[in-house]
């Protein structure tokens, strides 16, 4: 943690009501956003959150209030919580405090910023826009990604949201020689120690950043990791100059921990118990992630989905900030079309000729309306059998369950448990498979020699003999 300044007063705790404290001043009072140190050895942080009258204030805790009571003194630091910046950052894992967490000697020679920064001027964003490859073919092909644009990755429970976010930092620092941030709000303790070691175990570490509020600790700290996250970014952006892939798993968490806080502090709360100034604390957050004249900040964000209704504010509030949706499905899970992706529901702004191209407009187009097809046919299939259908009806099903095929894919990430080696397909790559099935050239081939490929050539080596050859 930054070394304190010498504190500028002292105050007295007044009440404390779980992680909300009040706090009582003779003199000035602390700024909004000031950190406060309390407790016998001034190891407990509380942030201002508000001035209630002239000699007190409201903070929330960062972290646990066990051992506060009333009367006891407060030591106001004379300033808000900081991030450490700087190149030794990298490879390491810390919590809202700057801290280590991985049990490794303290990083040395860092700076420490503020975590409330305003977003880049409109006069330092570019106004290009550009497209991340991934290197994972049905978001490459139907959902392409944009450049220092935001990407939410929706889906509810188990449906293998941090799975796609994991493969994500693999191929980043495979292909796009940046920097990885892994921002972990208000998820399980042990995910964080698993994808340490993943990290470690697949060489990418030296290009890593994680920060980690996880769900046991308090809802400030939950509240604040993401800003944290967002300012150790900015200096890879802004001063080294570099590309950052920034993933924050669940941004969803954000907005809870935010309800939180917000119930604590006594706010009257707003539709379905959200915090009524849940839009201005996600905008804070998500206008500070641009595409500037010196680097870009990419983020990938997954949104957990409260009872997979779409409509609930908070997914409603977190698609208005997205240059792109993917979609996950519980029913393709089901399936095993692996990622489960849900290409009708999934989108992007960026799919437009003028970006992408005339050829991969045009394909997206046919590979959607085709699968759309498909789903409009499954009623009747399932109710009359596939021998009812016209035989152009027999030929788009076809064509769509090869797509379906063609569209999953074996991840690194996940290698130890199907056993398939991962596969990083190049947009051309995936755009000229497509094609070829919807040119019916596979029509003939298994379905099965489709599935769990990279590129399209792996067919014909992988079970494909033709059928009736």
């Amino acid at each position: 943690m930054e070394k304190r300044t010498a504190p500028s007063h002292i105050g007295r705790i007044a009440s404390v009501h779980g992680s909300v404290v009040d706090i009582r001043f003779q003199d000035d009072l602390p700024a909004i956003s000031a950190l406060l140190y309390a407790g016998p050895d001034r190891s407990i942080a509380i942030e201002v959150l508000a001035h209630l009258d002239s000699g007190c204030v409201r903070g929330i805790a960062l972290s646990p209030t066990q051992g506060l009571c009333r009367g006891m003194e407060v030591e106001d630091s004379g300033g808000p919580l900081k991030a450490p910046v700087g190149p030794a950052i990298l490879s390491r894992m810390f919590d809202v405090f700057g801290q280590t967490i991985d049990r490794l000697e303290a990083p040395s020679g860092l700076e420490w910023r503020s975590v409330h920064q305003p977003p880049p001027a409109l006069s330092r964003r570019s106004t290009t826009s550009e497209i991340f490859e991934t290197g994972i073919k049905i978001v490459d092909v139907l959902m392409p990604l944009e450049r220092g644009g935001k990407t939410g990755l929706f889906g509810g429970a188990g449906v293998g949201k941090t799975v796609l976010l994991t493969e994500m930092i693999h191929n980043m620092v495979g292909q796009h020689q940046g920097v990885s941030l892994f921002c972990g709000i208000g998820e399980r303790c042990r995910e964080g120690e698993e994808l340490y070691r993943d990290m470690k175990a697949a060489g990418v570490l030296p290009h890593m950043v994680m920060v980690f509020g996880q769900m046991n600790e308090p809802p400030g700290a939950r509240f604040r990791i993401g800003h944290v996250a967002l300012t150790m970014a900015e200096y890879f952006r802004d001063d080294e100059h570099r590309d950052v892939l920034l993933l924050i798993d669940n941004i969803f968490r954000f907005i809870q921990a935010g309800s939180e806080v917000s119930g604590l502090i006594g706010q009257m709360p707003s539709r379905l118990g959200y915090q009524p100034t849940m839009s201005t604390e996600l905008a804070s957050l998500e206008e500070r992630i641009a595409n500037t004249d010196q680097g870009a900040i990419t983020s990938i964000q997954a949104v957990y989905v409260p009872a997979d209704d779409f409509t609930d504010p908070a997914a409603v509030h977190t698609f208005s900030h997205l240059s792109a949706s993917i979609v996950l499905s519980r029913k393709r899970a089901g399936e095993g079309l692996y990622p489960a992706v849900d290409p009708l529901q999934s989108n992007s702004k960026m799919a437009t000729p003028g970006i992408i191209g005339e050829r991969h407009y045009l394909l997206a187009q046919e590979i959607r309306k085709t699968l759309a097809q498909y789903a409009e046919l499954r009623d009747i299939i399932a109710m009359l059998g596939l021998d009812q259908l016209s035989a152009a009806d027999r030929s788009t099903v076809a064509r769509a369950r090869r797509l379906e095929r063609f569209l999953t894919q074996p991840f690194s990430t996940t290698e130890q448990f199907t056993g398939l080696e991962g596969k990083f397909v190049s947009l051309d790559d995936a755009l000229d498979g497509c094609e070829r099935i919807l040119a019916d050239e596979f029509k003939d081939y298994p379905e099965s020699s489709l599935y769990m490929i990279g590129a399209i050539g792996e067919a014909k080596s992988k079970g494909g003999q033709k059928k009736g050859a």
